[in-house]
């Protein structure tokens, strides 16, 4: 085995310290799996309850009036989610736009929009109007406003109370950290939030990025209360499989609202096409929860990793996890591109090009990308990414496999010993 990696650049001294690591967390890798085995079960019990069958797979044109496979899948997705309903759509871009559909389609001019965590992700600062745009929420007259959280990344409740007025109408919950350096939140956590805002305003919309967090843990946040969990389908619900796509799951109201935004009023979720991607949307929710497992497995393998050399990490290496992002603070530009190139070498695709620092769209400076992906921005693929900003955090996630996601973060602490960063005597389990 050693031979094989020092065949694929992985020096002896890295591949041994990353065994003595690995070794250690046996029996945390055996509780993901059967973590994953639940979750499994879960998907299976929803595709045979509304008879998944071969036609399912089918693909519609046109209008895509009665599809059989879209709106089968939709029901699948409700089902394990513990929702009343579901949308699930190839038309649905990205996360950031599911997130957009969500908040469009559920708020009107005059309401108030309030997160309760803090900033949230920077691509959302446009969709919001923090940062002007067109066709922002603000343009259209939906005001916002945010409690930060506590130096200890908790809650402040007092301030949340004291924010919730007449005019908040949906109230958004992040449960990954997006480019920042605080937990990613528990269910159960979420869950506790959601009630303390419903005793003080019982009506109000409650929604959950639910991005990196699926199949983490047993349950998600719409059993808890939330009214929508939104999430990408090139993240970790889509298995690796799904090349496109975004979903919506809760209420019937909530989510047929979001369906007049995505289309039309009047038309809703009657159309929209499901060209060729209905065999790949079932095949990589069924496979979701094995990947998000191999996934998982590599931020806890990067945590203890890195943790050992010295760097702080997000969440640490004992750390129950929440979502499948690893955050590693770096402290220098050239850390964190090394670490990049690292993990875009260990990658399948594209392993032979360098990731350089670049301008992207929805972000405020540079970002730096390393995805080397069967699919185009996966992040439920081996990739990593982070803005040229202090203290220069780089967030790694994904690997469609546990070999792959090893590799990748071996390559990543190779890649530092090749350019100087970590020294080879630092490479002890000791």
């Amino acid at each position: 085995m050693q031979n094989m990696y020092s065949s694929i650049g992985v020096s002896e001294k890295v591949w041994q310290f990353g065994e003595k690591i690995i070794a250690e967390l046996a029996p945390r890798f055996a509780m993901i799996d059967e973590n994953a085995e639940y979750n499994q079960l879960k998907v299976i019990a929803a595709m045979q309850k509304n008879r998944v069958s071969a036609a399912c797979f089918n693909s519609s044109s046109g209008y895509g009036y009665d599809d059989l496979g879209r709106d089968t899948l939709e029901r699948v997705y409700a089902d394990t989610f513990r929702t009343e309903d579901a949308l699930v759509r190839q038309q649905i871009t990205c996360g950031t736009h599911a997130l957009a559909v969500a908040l469009a389609g559920n708020l009107r001019p005059g309401d108030e929009l309030l997160s309760p965590v803090g900033r949230p992700y920077d691509t959302l600062e446009e969709i919001i109007g923090i940062r002007p745009s067109p066709g922002s929420l603000a343009e259209y007259g939906v005001t916002y406003r945010q409690v930060d959280l506590l130096p200890d990344g908790s809650f402040d409740y007092e301030n949340i109370k004291k924010a919730i007025n007449e005019k908040t109408r949906l109230v958004t919950i992040q449960r990954s950290k997006g480019y920042q350096s605080r937990p990613s939140f528990s269910v159960k956590l979420i869950g506790e939030l959601i009630a303390f805002i419903r005793s003080i305003k019982p009506e109000v919309v409650i929604m959950v990025d639910n991005c990196y967090g699926e199949f983490t843990e047993r349950i998600e946040p719409s059993e808890v209360g939330a009214d929508m969990i939104v999430g990408s389908l090139i993240k970790n619900p889509g298995g690796g499989l799904a090349p496109t796509g975004g979903y919506i799951a809760g209420t019937k109201e909530c989510v047929e609202r979001a369906a007049y935004r995505l289309t039309s009023p009047g038309l809703g979720r009657e159309v929209g096409a499901s060209i060729d991607v209905n065999r790949s949307f079932f095949q990589g929710f069924f496979l979701a929860p094995v990947v998000t497992a191999a996934a998982l497995k590599g931020a806890i393998l990067a945590a203890n990793i890195y943790e050992r050399l010295g760097y702080a990490v997000i969440p640490d290496g004992r750390e129950s996890r929440h979502d499948i992002i690893q955050a590693v603070t770096l402290n220098t530009p050239e850390a964190l591109i090394a670490f990049c190139k690292g993990i875009q070498a260990g990658a399948p695709v594209d392993s032979y090009v360098d990731p350089e620092p670049g301008d992207m769209p929805g972000y405020d400076s540079q970002v730096i990308m390393a995805a080397g992906a069967f699919v185009q921005g996966s992040s439920i693929e081996l990739s990593a990414d982070g803005p040229l900003r202090p203290p220069y955090n780089v967030y790694f996630q994904g690997g469609l496999t546990w070999p792959s996601a090893k590799l990748g973060i071996l390559m990543s602490l190779q890649k530092m010993v090749e350019a100087g960063i970590v020294s080879p005597d630092r490479l002890t389990a000791d």
